[in-house]
């Protein structure tokens, strides 16, 4: 339970509302898309920012998700270990989203879902990044690389490594799917629309645009 707790605190940390207040003296919250995450801290604050919020956010999940070598005596790759695992890095995105410091006024959880993902399988984390940076720089849409990353997810985690998909495990990828595509609702509207903005790598002329991740 302490440790529940513990992934729950860690991921609550609301590193973008932070950084924007102590460096910048703005409360991302109150400006572009309103969420307390790494996309609107580019968004807001530029890159100097945004960077720093990205990799704290996919730590605090990571993070959480180590947790279980103190939450208990498990014996590693069986199913209580990723149960425990699993509701770590719940209670991690949980925190991120509905963050204790910050009014419980936080951001989607993707990255530090990312983060989470990272410890929990490593090798299908890999292969649905490389299916996000296909779409993404292909489209130049980051909310279509997100969605097909994690539509691709439990095929990768089910198919791609048979000896790893512990039921728990599937589970928990159809449920990353589902919370990728509730949280992006307003992105599909706008790539419906042709709304969507797009990030090209390659600075153009024109103003470069960030999207909602």
């Amino acid at each position: 339970m302490l440790a529940l707790i513990g992934a729950y605190l860690l991921g609550a940390v609301p590193s973008a509302v932070w950084i924007g207040k102590l460096f910048y003296g703005t409360d991302v919250r109150e400006h572009g898309s309103g969420n307390a995450g790494a996309t609107n801290t580019f968004r807001v604050l530029g890159k100097k920012a945004g960077i720093p919020v990205l990799l704290l956010d996919i730590l605090k999940g990571f993070g959480a998700v180590s947790l279980v070598w103190i939450a208990g005596d498990y014996r590693p790759h069986t199913n209580d270990f990723i149960e425990m695992q699993l509701a770590l890095g719940v209670a991690a995105v949980l925190g991120h989203v509905f963050p204790v410091y910050a009014g419980f006024r936080g951001g989607k959880g993707i990255a530090t879902l990312f983060g989470v993902i990272m410890a929990l399988h490593p090798q299908a984390c890999l292969l649905a990044t490389l299916v996000f940076l296909a779409v993404f720089l292909t489209t130049h849409y980051v909310s279509l690389g997100s969605m097909c990353a994690a539509l691709a997810f439990p095929f990768i985690v089910a198919l791609g490594f048979p000896g790893k998909a512990f039921p728990p495990m599937v589970i928990f990828s159809v449920m990353v799917t589902v919370l990728v595509l509730i949280t992006h609702q307003k992105n599909i509207e706008r790539l419906l629309k042709k709304q969507e903005s797009k990030i090209r790598l390659v600075k153009r002329a024109e103003k470069e645009e960030v999207e909602e991740a």
